[in-house]
């Protein structure tokens, strides 16, 4: 029998058991009612697969590339915050784990440790997240922080520059202390009080003004290429590209933000669409399985990121954990790709997929037959 958990949901569980409630519900929670938390879910598992035989799949190759970056397998680590809420070693433990699975760890600017810290234990390519803040100067000089560290590749999230509702938090009072990163500035604790300004934190930095010419300064600003994390629609990929950023995040920030929005994976098409090969796009959200990893391939991401996973992991087994957390979803996709007759990252397209059974085109539902669909 195995001696520990066999996929991505037996960690979550080993890690729910181990984290206090107030940690495990900051982790695992969203937005307001979590409607989009739950609908994540029910969107990859409406999307079936189409398996082919008898294709060549003797050699399987997972490689690919992110900004020029050749990575083993299509699966980078999100810019979750607080590492060190699931593992005292926290950011150096995730990043010295995604250094020998040869992926990219983008690293959040709420981490743990500082980013020097952080890149002093990379092994492997390194990308920073940071915010648009009210202070440009601040922004500068947390970009070239960065690049003087050695981070190659600036993420900016433009989801968070309104306050979520969390209601899991509010209920546990729940509050951390900000990042290093930001020592020396006013940041005061994040709070989960029911009151008009909670959650405060680096909120009270980010620019609630800021448009599209911020990210123009910046790029000006900066010799590190951008990638735009929070996109959702085509209209705003369509800005992404105008604009010059190199790649986009399709994310929803894990449904954290706002509720009732689309999964991830849903608006994942028309933002591909939109950039029309100007930008590369990635995706993140509800990433479990490695056969989730390839619909997102087959709908047109490069490559997929993940977030809860690696708290799970970490929580588990610290560094080992995270190791483990990415080796299981690397080697469930390869499974799938062979399945599915598509033995290099290249060949995954479209056709493996449908959201609606073929007896619906061939069949008059009878009263009382259910069948399920997207």
């Amino acid at each position: 029998m195995s001696s520990g958990p066999v996929n991505i949901y037996e960690y979550e569980v080993l890690a729910q058991e181990r984290l206090p409630q107030a940690e495990y519900d900051f982790i695992a929670g969203g937005a307001t009612d979590e409607i989009t938390l739950r609908r994540t879910r029910a969107v990859f598992d409406a999307i079936m697969l189409r398996p082919r035989m008898l294709v060549d799949i003797s050699q399987p190759d997972l490689s690919t590339t992110v900004l020029g970056q050749p990575i083993p397998f299509p699966i980078l680590v999100d810019p979750a915050g607080g590492h060190g809420r699931a593992h005292p070693q926290a950011e150096l433990a995730t990043v010295r784990a995604a250094g020998a699975m040869g992926t990219v760890m983008i690293l959040s600017s709420g981490s743990t440790y500082t980013l020097e810290d952080v890149a002093q234990a990379a092994t492997g390519t390194i990308w920073f997240q940071q915010y648009l803040y009210k202070d440009q100067g601040l922004t500068q000089r947390m970009a070239h922080r960065a690049q003087e560290a050695g981070y190659t590749a600036l993420c900016l999230t433009l989801d968070s520059t309104v306050r979520a509702k969390r209601e899991r938090n509010i209920r546990n009072d729940y509050s951390s202390p900000s990042s290093p990163n930001y020592a020396g500035l006013e940041v005061p604790e994040y709070a989960w009080q029911m009151s008009s300004d909670a959650p405060r934190g680096v909120n009270t930095l980010i620019d609630r003004a800021a448009t599209w010419s911020y990210v123009d300064w910046l790029a000006a600003h900066t010799p590190l290429p951008l990638v735009v994390k929070g996109i959702m629609t085509a209209e705003d990929a369509r800005l992404c590209a105008a604009h010059g950023v190199r790649a986009i995040i399709v994310s929803n920030h894990g449904a954290r933000q706002l509720d009732t929005t689309f999964a991830s994976i849903e608006v994942l098409p028309e933002v591909v669409e939109a950039v029309d090969g100007q930008c590369e796009v990635y995706l993140d959200g509800g990433i479990r399985r490695g056969t989730d990893v390839l619909k997102a391939l087959a709908l047109g991401a490069r490559a997929v990121l993940i977030g809860r996973p690696l708290f799970w992991g970490l929580a588990a087994d610290g560094e080992a954990g995270v190791r483990a957390v990415l080796q299981m979803l690397r080697d469930e996709l390869e499974m799938a790709m062979g399945m599915c007759g598509r033995p290099t990252i290249a060949s995954i397209d479209r056709s493996l997929l449908g959201t609606v059974s073929p007896l619906l085109s061939v069949l008059q539902q009878p009263p009382g037959l259910q069948i399920p669909s997207l």
